[in-house]
């Protein structure tokens, strides 16, 4: 079963729409939630059916899209560029702060049948460093799994970062819809004036949690090496390497269907979960 939402934050136009799936049947389940990566939205490709996947296997399922990820009403567009281009790691975790705030006041859909002390939270990409930060930032998480995660937020190329810093801002393309996506110097200064609490790998060392580090050896340069180093800083990490897996687990937008690697992320992320909540 499936419900929607659409949260105002109160503040800067923004809004936060989403889904709550849970199983099929009675019960008072642990939640989830999947948080989607830079250039993603919450039905870009694998999402509906790891959402779907993971609701089948006993969890309440929360994904949603940053309410600064540039896709507004029209849920499969970027329309909203000017958002997008402030898309700053803090104004993320204030979305992510925000919902739990809702969970906990039973305001999302279903929220009688989710119980609030089982909590976690996934993410792909850039949704795993939001991950990952958000669950050291709160106790009330029980455990993480981080799907070709970046393990540090100043990800950007040196020549966009020096673009930004000369004009106040850069463009980055979306190789799927051919769209000139902003960046504004903000969004550098955010990383920039939140250095400890965005150092993911140093603040690892003291998370004593469960995390899943799932990884693509064939993955963008640089993703499988973060992994490593992700899971020898956490305490309490698993990494599972997924050989022959790029970014996306094979999948793509709009989603044409299952993949060997996408089908062996769900079901080792679903057994997870099923362990640590």
């Amino acid at each position: 079963m499936q419900q929607s939402f659409v949260l105002e934050l109160g503040k800067e136009d923004r809004v936060i729409r989403g889904e709550v799936t849970i199983p099929a049947g009675s019960g008072y389940f642990p939640a989830i939630f999947v948080c989607h990566g830079f250039k993603g939205f919450k039905d870009w490709g694998f999402f509906p059916v790891l959402a779907e996947r993971l609701a089948e296997a006993g969890f309440a399922v929360i994904t949603f899209n940053f309410s600064m990820n540039g896709v507004g009403e029209d849920l499969q567009h970027f329309t909203e560029l000017d958002k997008f281009a402030r898309l700053t790691f803090s104004r993320e975790q204030e979305d992510l702060s925000f919902l739990l705030g809702q969970l906990q006041r039973k305001a999302l859909p279903f929220a009688e049948r989710i119980d609030p002390n089982r909590l976690g939270i996934m993410g792909h990409s850039r949704g795993g460093g939001n991950s990952l930060i958000f669950a050291l930032d709160h106790a009330e998480i029980r455990s993480v799994a981080i799907w070709n995660s970046i393990y540090r937020t100043d990800f950007f190329s040196e020549e966009i970062i020096r673009e930004i810093r000369e004009k106040g801002a850069a463009y980055i393309e979306n190789a799927r819809t051919g769209q000139q996506m902003p960046i504004h110097r903000e969004v550098l200064d955010d990383i920039e004036a939140n250095k400890e609490r965005y150092n993911i790998l140093t603040r690892l060392r003291e998370f004593h949690r469960p995390l899943l580090i799932m990884q693509g050896d064939q993955d963008l340069p640089g993703f499988p090496e973060g992994a490593q180093q992700m899971a020898d800083a956490a305490p309490q990490a698993t990494l599972h390497v997924i050989p022959g897996a790029n970014h996306t687990m094979g999948a793509v937008h709009p989603f044409t269907g299952m993949t060997p690697f996408l089908e062996e992320a769900i079901r080792k992320t679903a057994g997870f979960f099923n362990k640590t909540l």
